[in-house]
């Protein structure tokens, strides 16, 4: 009902009557003992109680399937749905060839994908919203489990046409590039983590920089031009190739990452193990290439 904003609309999704479902509403609201939606002329919509009671409510739905999902699993085999998040690097330029190989292995596995970035994932596997999150950068939070899955290199990018770029022979230090314009990834960001934590072990801070919320734009930016950023080599692999990027050879690099996994729990249902057994094997060939 929250999410059709209307009684009439709730009504016929759930295959209710309209005065059913105001019923077990009332009857939801009478023994919380306070008012949990507000009415104007055209929408229904949650008060501040009712906000609390929707965000466990999608909780406690979220664990209610995992329970049924892990009891199927012991009756039967991996199959069904999983729920898959990921930051913007590892989401965008890895986790489809893994998705790829999963389901042309286990066609009855289901998964979904949600791409975001690092800390709005590890919010997600909190409030079981998703199954597993794959996350880049440093980790501490005391609720969820954690695993270090591989290590990604990261590189200084500017334009093909970049007087640094161009004079390759020439090693630079980080502390050159202070007056470029660096164009970094918002914040809580693994890439702009990265970046920070790069900027603070050389005790050197930008003197112009800008911030964009993707990737891509940050690419095509830096590609016509505008500024110099630092990336994942996952992100630049088809823009090197192509030489439409150029990396600046720097002391200090290459500067390495983390990639992690990232659970409410240590226990696995067949599906999940099913899963991260296939994003190891991927990594392991994609490494080898």
């Amino acid at each position: 009902m929250v999410e059709k904003q209307n009684f009439s609309k709730a009504a016929e999704e759930l295959h209710m009557t309209q005065p059913a479902v105001s019923q077990y509403i009332k009857a939801l609201e009478d023994s919380l003992g306070t008012r949990l939606l507000e009415r104007n002329n055209r929408y229904v919509y949650l008060n501040k109680a009712g906000e609390v009671v929707y965000r466990y409510a999608k909780e406690i739905l979220a664990l209610y399937t995992k329970m049924e999902t892990s009891v199927d699993e012991l009756i039967h085999y991996a199959r069904g749905p999983i729920s898959i998040g990921a930051s913007y690097t590892f989401g965008e330029y890895i986790l489809p060839q893994v998705i790829s190989k999963l389901r042309k292995n286990y066609p009855f596995i289901i998964p979904s994908v949600k791409i975001h970035n690092t800390q709005r994932i590890i919010d997600l596997v909190e409030a079981h919203q998703i199954d597993i999150g794959i996350i880049e950068g440093d980790f501490h939070n005391e609720k969820l489990y954690a695993e270090v899955i591989s290590y990604d290199e990261m590189v200084i990018v500017a334009s093909p046409n970049h007087p640094l770029v161009v004079d390759r022979t020439k090693v630079n230090s980080l502390s050159d590039l202070k007056g470029e314009m660096w164009i970094l990834r918002e914040n809580g960001s693994g890439t702009r983590q990265a970046a920070e934590k790069l900027f603070e072990m050389y005790n050197m801070v930008p003197n112009n920089m800008m911030e964009f919320g993707s990737t891509q734009l940050i690419k095509e930016s830096v590609r016509e031009g505008l500024g110099i950023s630092l990336l994942s080599k996952w992100a630049i692999i088809n823009e090197l190739r192509d030489g439409y990027i150029g990396m600046i050879p720097i002391l200090e690099l290459p500067f390495k990452r983390t990639f992690s996994i990232v659970t409410h729990t240590l226990y696995q249902t067949k599906t999940l193990k099913t899963f991260i057994d296939t994003l190891m094997e991927t990594i392991e060939e994609l490494g080898e290439r």
